[in-house]
């Protein structure tokens, strides 16, 4: 799948999200990304990497394809509209501010906003599609555009799991130092954390969340191994972190070295997962992370904010100091 997204067509990337009932109908948070592969800077990029390690050909494809959303071009401007799968009204839709304004890309190529369905639009798309789990599919109908997103509806009951990636559910190696961040994240061939695609599949129709403070430019090749590929893991939205784009700029690669750590990431995990759980003021959440970074310390914190909705933190137990009181996995 990762050929498509090297394509020479202009792409709009709809990260999986999920619905939640606000008054009569369903709210569904959306964030659009519309881009085009840049692939002279991939080349030349893939070139200077090249001489500088020891890259086989096999390092060479998977630094190729995991920086192309960090070289991509950003397509501001674009009026974006999408439809749902099996639809026979064939409406058509477009991401909205609160303000009830409909925006275009910005200078990023993002659209951030949601999208409002009837509960009578949803039941029957549901129907329509044979929805497994409050599965919905749709697909970007404007010009020139293409891309096809998920979203999960979920009731406000019921069980949820927030998890953590990096050396959470796939191999990382952060307490071994940036450069095996770096090689492992760019070059290496991704790795499950074994047994977790197995644990996550035994929590019975649970909602899955994957809160991460790697950068939203490597959530598709993310997505591509945990979801679609060898991971085998459930399918669920995603919630990363906002990366300085300028490939060429140290500041970017400062950014990368700090991928799943620092205060930035503390602050924007909280924000996500607080979100999460103030929508959904009736479900049980599990909490799933390591003890490479501050897991164990955001966890506590959304423990004391949210006491009656937390039904259980468990942490991959890499280093076994700040963790009394808490599940080892």
């Amino acid at each position: 799948m990762l050929s498509q997204f090297l394509s020479d067509e202009e792409q709009v990337t709809f990260y999986p999200t999920y619905g939640y009932k606000e008054n009569a109908h369903w709210k569904i948070p959306m964030r659009v990304w519309v881009h085009e592969p840049r692939g002279i800077a991939e080349s030349l990029i893939t070139k200077v990497v090249a001489g500088v390690g020891d890259l086989d050909e096999k390092g060479r494809n998977n630094f190729r394809a995991r920086i192309a959303d960090l070289v991509a071009d950003d397509e501001s401007g674009e009026t974006v509209k999408l439809m749902f799968d099996a639809d026979g009204e064939r409406e058509e839709f477009r991401v909205q501010k609160e303000n009830g304004e409909f925006p275009n890309s910005d200078s990023n190529g993002l659209i951030e906003g949601f999208i409002i369905l009837s509960e009578a639009k949803a039941g029957h798309l549901i129907r329509a599609q044979n929805s497994e789990q409050g599965w919905l599919t749709f697909r970007a109908v404007s010009t020139e555009h293409t891309g096809m997103g998920r979203v999960r509806l979920l009731a406000p009951h019921g069980l949820s799991v927030i998890s953590d990636i990096d050396d959470t559910i796939k191999v990382t190696g952060i307490l071994k130092g940036v450069k095996t961040i770096v090689r492992n994240t760019f070059f290496e061939d991704f790795v499950a954390v074994p047994e977790m695609a197995k644990r996550y599949r035994q929590f019975d129709a649970a909602a899955f969340h994957y809160v991460s403070g790697g950068p939203w430019q490597l959530y598709r090749p993310l997505a591509e191994f945990l979801i679609h590929g060898a991971g085998g893991f459930p399918e669920g939205s995603f919630h990363m972190k906002s990366l300085r784009k300028n490939i060429f700029s140290m500041d970017t690669w400062e950014d990368l070295q700090e991928l799943a750590g620092g205060d930035a990431t503390f602050e924007q995990k909280m924000e996500q997962i607080s979100t999460i759980m103030m929508r959904f003021p009736e479900r049980k959440f599990v909490l799933i992370g390591d003890s490479g970074e501050k897991d164990p310390e955001i966890y506590r914190e959304i423990q004391m904010r949210f006491p009656q909705q937390v039904r259980e933190i468990c942490i991959r137990d890499l280093n076994r100091e700040r963790l009394q009181g808490i599940t080892t996995i």
